[in-house]
């Protein structure tokens, strides 16, 4: 990705230039393609941001996709209808988590199935993800490339960005912290167009208000943003910090298998009963995987513990085991007051979501333990790495299968994410031009510190359910589970 974008800015350097912008916590450089040039009192910019999931690398080729195509439309560095002038100057962060995505590439370069995908799968915990880590840790312990990418939102002041986010098994949607008129019509036209699904009840935004389908605008203050054992926030998010400028986010999601399930929208005819087996599978799971957990830990590798004991890949499955519980507790209407439950309608494609999330967390959380016995010779840890790779075998055949998911070509995720955000991009220069912020707007308030953080955290989650300490509850793995 930094061959191509440097050959870009080569190709077309009185248009584009390459910088870095800072360092991620490896010291692996972020870069900063930017296409066009926003001067003056009546410039803007455009922010588009890549991989902030180490596990979705599907937006490091649509931000080259993208850019090719600024490069041949010089109609999308001017101002449009609606009041809009000036420049507008695209800026594209090729990779905001450089070191979980090399992480997750290890093995095949070609991942043909669902297997392969999770056979070297890696995700931060939350509050290591760039993008949530500020709705969870205060200040003075930001991540590098948060520091980066807030730092580059302060510079730019973008009217929009755009966070670009890939699913396994789902339907696409789009989430915006504001309402963009007209929206709906052109996603739904590229997802027909190019066959896939939309997502019209998806989990990530299960309390947002949808003006259409597959898509979600942030809920006001006081309205829950998602499930109760979720503790990261969106307002808190970096997704928010355009706001500051009058600008707005849309964080744009494209599966890589899609399930015609996810956009059935007629009425689940037993919604109470998949809910609760749906919530009863993922608990079941959760038990399954913390015994697995205990059972491999005296023989996990040395370089994936870490000297202390607590290496990336290992509090990441450790996290995947233990928020297990939780989420199940959160949509159960056995142990759930009616109230609050998934708010109706219980369609067939919200039940379907809930369905896929109790796949898909156990499903990575069996990834990441295979490999922390990767290698092991004892004899014991050798039986349990054979278990576990089956385990993943049949998970990721039973997640496709009921899902009834099917294949989308890396072209047509791609061609669909970037018609997109210029959907999104015209759509939004199509509505009257807001005036240029004299000052940004008051910050979302600022997380806890880090002590009342873990109490507060502690207070969001089941470990007052009763559950064994191997299942004690967690920050949640990430609102896109």
């Amino acid at each position: 990705m930094s061959w191509s974008a440097r050959a870009l800015a080569a190709a077309h350097p009185g248009r584009c230039r390459l910088r870095r912008i800072g360092s991620s916590r490896e010291g692996r450089p972020l870069e900063l393609l930017s296409i066009g040039r926003s001067t003056g009192t009546e410039g803007r910019n455009v922010l588009v941001v890549a991989v902030p999931h180490a596990n979705e690398p599907l937006g490091g080729a649509t931000v080259l996709a993208l850019a090719e195509r600024v490069l041949q439309d010089r109609t999308l560095g001017t101002g449009a209808p609606g009041g809009w002038s000036g420049a507008v100057a695209w800026n594209f962060l090729l990779c905001l988590d450089p070191d979980g995505a090399l992480r997750h590439e290890g093995g095949l370069r070609m991942r043909r199935s669902l297997y392969d995908h999770h056979r070297h799968f890696f995700r931060p915990v939350t509050d290591e993800q760039p993008e949530w880590a500020p709705s969870l840790r205060s200040p003075g312990e930001a991540l590098p490339e948060t520091r980066a990418l807030t730092d580059l939102i302060h510079e730019l002041r973008p009217f929009l960005q755009f966070s670009l986010h890939g699913a396994d098994v789902d339907g696409s949607w789009v989430q915006l912290t504001r309402d963009i008129p007209g929206l709906a019509r052109p996603f739904a036209a590229s997802a027909a167009e190019l066959g896939i699904p939309v997502s019209v009840g998806s989990c990530d935004a299960m309390y947002w208000p949808s003006p259409g389908p597959g898509i979600y605008v942030m809920p006001p203050p006081g309205v829950p943003e998602g499930f109760a054992s979720q503790s990261e926030t969106a307002a808190q998010s970096t997704w928010y910090y355009p706001h500051r400028y009058g600008g707005v986010t849309a964080v744009v999601e494209v599966p890589m298998w899609g399930s015609s399930l996810m956009s059935d929208q007629t009425l689940h005819p037993a919604a109470w009963s998949a809910l609760h087996g749906s919530a009863d599978s993922l608990r079941r799971s959760g038990v399954q995987l913390a015994r697995l957990l205990d059972q491999g830990r005296p023989f996990f590798a040395p370089a994936a513990v870490g000297p202390k004991g607590d290496g990336p890949l290992l509090r990441a499955a450790e996290r995947a085991v233990q928020v297990c519980p939780g989420l199940a507790d959160d949509w159960d209407p056995a142990r759930r007051h009616p109230a609050d439950v998934p708010p109706a309608p219980l369609t067939c494609a919200r039940i379907s979501s809930l369905d896929a999330l109790a796949h898909r967390i156990p499903l990575r959380a069996t990834a990441m333990l295979l490999q922390l016995l990767d290698g092991a010779t004892d004899p014991r840890a050798v039986r349990l790495h054979a278990e576990l790779d089956a385990m993943l075998v049949r998970r990721s055949h039973a997640y496709v299968s009921d899902l009834r998911a099917s294949w989308i070509p890396v072209a047509r995720q791609v061609d669909h994410q970037a018609r997109t955000a210029l959907a999104t991009y015209r759509c939004l220069l199509a509505q009257p031009c807001p005036p240029e912020p004299t000052a940004p707007e008051a910050a979302p308030a600022a997380p806890p510190s880090a002590p009342g953080l873990a109490a507060d955290t502690a207070a969001l989650g089941v470990a007052a359910l009763g559950q064994a300490p191997s299942l004690s509850a967690a920050p949640s793995p990430g609102r896109r589970c």
